[in-house]
């Protein structure tokens, strides 16, 4: 007598529930579900955990989840990411929901409770204090600087490439943004320049070797400070032309200096902060002074970035993508005038393709270093940014602002 599957329940709602399926799925006891269009990608349900993850947190986590965990895996996690994203599933009635939620729910019973994957990170203390930025920082770059560079480009920039001014490769347009942002900024020999989230010293670099300028560079990430000091070393830069701490921007002394640059970095200080953060930025230059914020901005305002989940637990937490809007009116609270804007939403979607295939390609050494659970995540969250600017869900912008002489 053949044995009973236990994804048999689920398999009967779904095929009355969704009549059209742009998905195949595969369960780990031989039950199949079969797509009804053409080229559809296929989701394995590898144990009974993923369905008892999505069980406890219905929706985007609870996937996420069961596919760090490798209860859940696809075919074409290109393919998989836009069902989960843009599929709309047509509306249920309530006798639908029931058999939908009781087939899940049988599914799930052989996996017990589900636990929460390890690297799964909670932060404790008040959002944005310094200490709770410094430890979700560290989560995020301490992944480790040899993981980094399997897909940045050889620069170790780790922000938008500008690929519409002509570049080629992603070094090329790597190239492109660091001059682009050095010439906004005007730099001359002998100006002082504040790197405000230096990464691993790209732009420090570039500036001091090609604009004849004095650098400090902070950011939160010791890993991420003592690659960019070796790198500085190896640029053939002293100490006292390249200066790297680690530091966060709220304990920075008033200072004199002639620009700032802020790359990517600013994404990190939130609503609550992004008002301090532009009166540090006012007060760390000299009057006539320049500022470029190149930061993620959000492009409809009732989006909200802390309701992503799995991106605040496992990629950047408590990281923020504010409006455009909300963060110039941060700067023109500080006393800061605007005087140019420029968006390159389309460039980074293209640098975000080359990340994901230049980390596809190295896929074995990225699990190598960092495991194969985190790998997983950083494979989904490169095609779930990537997927946020091919939709104009987000966008990214230079902003240029004066101090005031």
């Amino acid at each position: 007598m053949a044995l009973i599957k236990a994804s048999n329940p689920l398999s009967r709602a779904l095929r009355k529930t969704l009549p059209e399926r742009p998905f195949h799925v595969r369960f780990w006891d031989g039950g199949v579900v079969e797509a009804t269009s053409a080229g559809a990608p296929t989701f394995y349900l590898k144990r009974p955990s993923a369905m008892a993850q999505f069980l406890r947190s219905p929706g985007t986590l609870g996937l996420g989840r069961a596919y760090v965990e490798g209860a859940l895996d696809v075919d074409d996690l290109d393919a998989a990411f836009i069902v989960v994203d843009d599929w709309q599933p047509p509306r249920l009635n309530a006798a639908d929901r029931a058999r939908l939620g009781l087939g899940i729910a049988l599914a799930a019973l052989p996996g017990g409770l589900p636990h929460r994957p390890s690297l799964e990170l909670i932060l404790r203390g008040e959002r944005h204090s310094l200490q709770r930025d410094a430890a979700a920082i560290r989560y995020h770059y301490d992944v480790g600087n040899e993981f980094f560079a399997l897909f940045l480009d050889e620069s170790m920039t780790y922000s938008c490439a500008i690929y519409s001014r002509g570049a080629r490769t992603l070094q090329e347009a790597q190239l492109t943004k660091l001059e682009l942002v050095a010439s906004k900024l005007d730099l001359k020999p002998g100006m002082r320049l504040l790197d405000v989230g230096c990464g691993w010293g790209s732009f420090a670099i570039h500036a001091a070797k090609n604009h004849g300028v004095t650098v400090t560079g902070v950011t939160l990430s010791p890993s991420q400070a003592e690659l960019a000091r070796e790198k500085v070393a190896e640029a053939g830069c002293s100490s006292e032309q390249v200066e790297i701490r680690v530091a966060d921007y709220r304990e920075l002394p008033r200072a004199s200096y002639d620009a700032v640059a802020s790359i990517g970095m600013s994404e990190h200080v939130g609503e609550s902060q992004i008002d301090r953060y532009a009166r540090s930025l006012f007060d760390l230059l000299r009057p006539g002074g320049v500022l470029l914020n190149h930061a993620i901005a959000a492009l409809d305002p009732e989006y909200d970035s802390l309701e992503d989940e799995f991106s605040m637990r496992y990629v950047f937490p408590d990281g923020e993508v504010l409006l455009l809007s909300r963060v110039q009116l941060a700067l023109e609270r500080a006393g800061l005038r605007i005087d140019h804007v420029e968006g390159f939403r389309e460039d980074y979607s293209r640098t975000l393709r080359d990340w994901t295939a230049r980390l596809d390609e190295h896929l074995r050494e990225a699990e190598r270093l960092a495991g194969i659970e985190r790998t997983r995540i950083w494979r989904l969250y490169l095609r779930a940014a990537r997927h946020g600017f091919d939709t104009s869900i987000t966008a990214v912008y230079q902003v240029r602002a004066r101090r005031p002489a």
